[in-house]
């Protein structure tokens, strides 16, 4: 499948205006594409535009999935910072309330950071960094008390000691996850592959 025909099945979970991140992205995970091109591309979009949120989300992904988890730790607390000041909320996320943005509002910067802030769990779940972890889930619980993000999907794995859960997770694991959550699966669960 080409990037530009997968391109129609992608919705990121926060604006991308231009689509280029999506693209990206999708490019990055065709077996055609070298994802060293693709990393490139993506600095280079992060070195001449630092608030283009959508281009950190296909990063910190494709370090990820690259293994490369202490890179995509960086990217994501980078995101984070980016998308607190866009925001107008303090970027430690130990400081945030319900009431410190509209957090359910999906094209917003403050969706962006919690949606990071809950890859960035998983992230340190992977690097068996369990308290920091716990931590944030519980602060993604507070901010997102009905799990539209899929938060539960982590802390599942945390609660039945699972630090190296399968990967890629795809949308029917998401579903059939034994934890119990009003929240239905999103749009582009099947995108975030285990979970970032």
């Amino acid at each position: 499948m080409s990037p530009d025909a997968a391109f129609g099945e992608i919705i990121l979970p926060f604006a991308d205006p231009a689509r280029q991140a999506a693209s990206l992205l999708e490019a990055a995970l065709a077996s055609s594409t070298h994802p060293t091109e693709v990393e490139k591309l993506l600095r280079q979009y992060l070195l001449t535009d630092p608030d283009y949120l959508p281009a950190y989300f296909a990063m910190y992904k494709l370090l990820f999935r690259q293994s490369r988890l202490a890179e995509a730790e960086e990217i994501a607390r980078t995101a984070l910072a980016s998308g607190a000041r866009l925001g107008g909320f303090p970027p430690n996320w130990q400081h945030l309330t319900p009431g410190t943005a509209d957090w359910a509002a999906i094209q917003t910067p403050a969706h962006f950071y919690l949606f990071t802030l809950k890859a960035l769990s998983f992230i340190l779940l992977r690097r068996k960094q369990l308290d920091e972890c716990r931590e944030i889930l519980e602060k993604v619980s507070e901010l997102d008390p009905q799990d539209l993000i899929g938060a539960s999907v982590i802390r599942a794995y945390i609660e039945t000691g699972m630090t190296q859960c399968p990967h890629p997770i795809s949308s029917n694991a998401i579903a059939s996850s034994s934890v119990t959550s009003t929240a239905t699966v999103p749009p582009y669960a099947s995108l975030i592959s285990a979970t970032v």
